[in-house]
């Protein structure tokens, strides 16, 4: 998936040499986490939003040199290597560079999610499953053959969450039924961290448990 053409350049990009009342201005006049700085032409780094009590009108940027930050991504960079760059630097507009270090614009996290909505993981019907295993035991491979090995189509999958050795893995199912693929996801020994309503394994544990509250009153 391409998101060059989500590139924006909208949004201004101030020389370090110049006074910081315009960035001032900027930031109370829009919703940007940050906006980049130049040398020279030559990309220097990103002003935040967070500093923003600390600037004084008539300083130039310059004063705040050692406080820029330095991320940004190339019109190659994928596009989920560009959400995890919004992600790791809290940010919601990332400039774009060139092979030169020339500022080509930004990408929007709004422009950016928006599109990532527009896929089919997202459009196309089917049902959401959320397994977890340890950070060594599973493969993509695998989870693939498993829900395929069911007749169903596999979507799309990413890592949604990691932590103490355990994953978490989101999967898109051109299903709703699911009852079939978590049951052999068990017995390929994945935790079913969140699935369909109609898993019939959570179902006959709600029934089974509340025979048992029932036979626990009589």
């Amino acid at each position: 998936m391409q998101i060059q053409d989500k590139i924006i350049t909208s949004i201004p990009v101030f020389e370090v040499s110049e006074n910081l009342k315009e960035v001032i201005l900027f930031f109370e006049e829009t919703t940007f986490s940050h906006v980049a700085v130049t040398e020279n032409g030559e990309y220097l780094g990103v002003l935040s939003e967070h500093d923003l009590p600390c600037f004084e009108p008539d300083a130039p940027i310059e004063k705040f040199r050692y406080e820029l930050g330095t991320f940004h991504v190339s019109k190659e960079t994928m596009w989920m290597d560009v959400l995890e760059m919004f992600s790791r630097n809290e940010a919601n507009v990332i400039p774009v560079l060139d092979e030169s270090r020339v500022i080509v614009g930004y990408y929007d996290l709004d422009e950016v999610v928006a599109h990532f909505i527009d896929t089919p993981f997202f459009k196309e019907p089917g049902g959401i499953l959320v397994v977890s295993i340890g950070t060594k035991d599973y493969s993509f491979s695998e989870i693939a053959q498993i829900v395929e090995g069911n007749n169903a189509k596999l979507l799309g999958a990413f890592i949604s969450e990691s932590e103490n050795d355990i994953v978490q893995i989101t999967l898109k199912i051109g299903s709703q039924n699911l009852n079939e693929v978590t049951q052999t996801f068990r017995r390929y020994k994945y935790t079913i961290v969140f699935g369909n309503s109609d898993d019939q394994f959570m179902e006959d544990l709600k029934q089974r448990s509340d025979y048992l509250e029932k036979y626990l009153n009589i």
